[in-house]
């Protein structure tokens, strides 16, 4: 390995000990990861940190249901414990607060079977839901919650209370990871530079940059809380939001930067060398990786559109995450409620919203009476990865070992990409810190979805 500070070769170009390509949470916690084990990281976006899909409004953290218990359900249910301490953390160092909240999660019955099942999954749950101290419960109760927040037609057989669920806002939680990164000396980030090849042999990526070259590596973010759901709209310090709000998201063309120029040729490219390449970056990620193995008969992954909204509306942030029929209703600090979320399989366009979007909002309102009247301040839509297993791909690439994936978390990654990140590290450092489940490592999802 390199030292552990980023350097200039005598060629002119940068070079790491670990290369991170995306800057979402998988990628961003990637980072995070290898800084602390003392390895020089640099990370690279096509476009800003945290711009894309992780840049969503939900933030709804569920564990998998507690029966049927495998290594796979283990180690999300250990995700979901460790999280809370690794995100505290973080924001000790930044001073930023991710709005963590283990608030629970509230599943209507509004059918006698559905009352059934739940009272199974009770009890696989006093059997599977604990880790020493830590005890969490698949209560089934009567009625409808208190206080009475629900449309009691949902509540017809009863209702569920998982303890173990919890919610983050995700731009906060980008904003802490991100702010983290940036005081340490082994950490450089550059955003807005696109990856036109990658040599794993020769451990050298080339990227072309969509802005003048910046490095991010000597801008100081605000210390404070970070900018809340609902504040896009806002300037910073506005007297609307109540508070100073630091920017969540910073880029090259913004802030207090000062300019980088050491391994930028001046045409605005940049060329990377790396021992290890974590290859994070979202959706994107599939034709990276698929495109240094042999022909498959399906493509590795997919992306999959999601449509979120944000209302404003009086709430207590301390209510559980609603969840019933595919609708999450989200309540956030600072009188935010996020709802979704769509899966959309084909679509024109990834990033607008529309008739899809309305309906989910419909429903929401329906099932959560304080937010018929709410107003909505912002809609969202995004690309989600997937993976060809449905499940998290994480592993070296069998003809590269130092080309190791960290993507496909789809809907869990928020709750997992730390113990992921781990699980990837194991590879870099030859270490079995964190050991992968079968079906989230690359080979396992290959044996598994594609048959000879």
């Amino acid at each position: 390995m390199a030292s552990a500070e980023n350097s200039l070769s005598s060629s002119g170009q940068l070079s790491t000990d670990v290369l991170v390509i995306g800057g979402g949470i998988m990628g961003l916690w990637g980072a995070v990861k290898a800084a602390d084990a003392g390895l020089s990281v640099i990370l690279v976006d096509a476009g800003e940190v945290g711009g894309s899909a992780s840049g969503g409004l939900l933030g709804a953290l569920f564990p998998w249901m507690p029966d049927r218990w495998d290594e796979k359900k283990q180690y999300q249910f250990d995700a979901l414990v460790s999280l809370p301490g690794e995100i505290a953390r973080l924001e000790r160092e930044t001073g930023l607060n991710a709005n963590f909240r283990r608030a629970g999660r509230i599943v209507p019955l509004p059918r006698p079977h559905l009352r059934d099942i739940a009272l199974r999954h009770q009890r696989d749950a006093e059997t599977n839901w604990h880790q020493g101290a830590h005890r969490f419960h698949w209560h089934v109760r009567d009625g409808e919650p208190e206080p009475a927040y629900i449309d009691p037609t949902a509540c017809a057989a009863g209702y569920v209370l998982d303890t173990l669920a919890a919610r983050v806002e995700p731009r906060a939680l980008i904003a802490v990871l991100k702010a983290w990164l940036m005081r340490r000396a082994n950490v450089r980030i550059i955003e807005h530079a696109r990856l036109e090849r990658l040599d794993a042999g020769r451990g050298r990526a080339e990227f072309s940059m969509a802005h003048p070259p910046l490095s991010l590596r000597d801008i100081s973010p605000t210390r404070g809380e970070s900018r809340p759901l609902g504040a896009s709209h806002l300037p910073s310090s506005s007297p609307e939001s109540g508070r100073d709000v630091a920017p969540s998201i910073l880029s090259p063309c913004g802030g207090d930067v000062r300019q980088d120029r050491g391994g930028y040729a001046a045409d605005g490219a940049i060329t990377i060398t790396f021992s290890h390449t974590l290859i994070a970056a979202g959706a994107t990620s599939f034709p990276i990786l698929q495109s240094r193995m042999p022909p498959l008969p399906k493509p590795l992954g997919q992306g999959v559109k999601g449509q979120a909204a944000l209302l404003k509306a009086d709430l207590d942030p301390g209510l559980p995450v609603v969840f019933l029929d595919g609708v999450y209703v989200v309540p956030h600090e600072g009188g935010f409620a996020a709802i979704g979320s769509t899966s959309e399989n084909h679509y024109d366009d990834p990033f607008s919203t529309d008739h899809h979007l309305d309906a989910v909002i419909e429903k929401a309102r329906a099932l959560f009476p304080a937010l018929r009247d709410a107003e909505v301040i912002e809609r969202w839509a995004g690309v989600r990865p997937k993976a060809i297993g449905r499940d998290p791909l994480v592993g070296p690439l069998p003809s590269n070992p130092n080309v190791i994936a960290l993507t496909g978390g789809f809907k869990i990654s928020f709750g997992m990409a730390h113990r992921l990140a781990d699980s990837a590290l194991d590879h870099v450092l030859g270490r079995s810190t964190a050991p992968l489940p079968e079906n989230f490592t690359l080979s396992g999802q290959m044996a598994r979805e594609i048959k000879p």
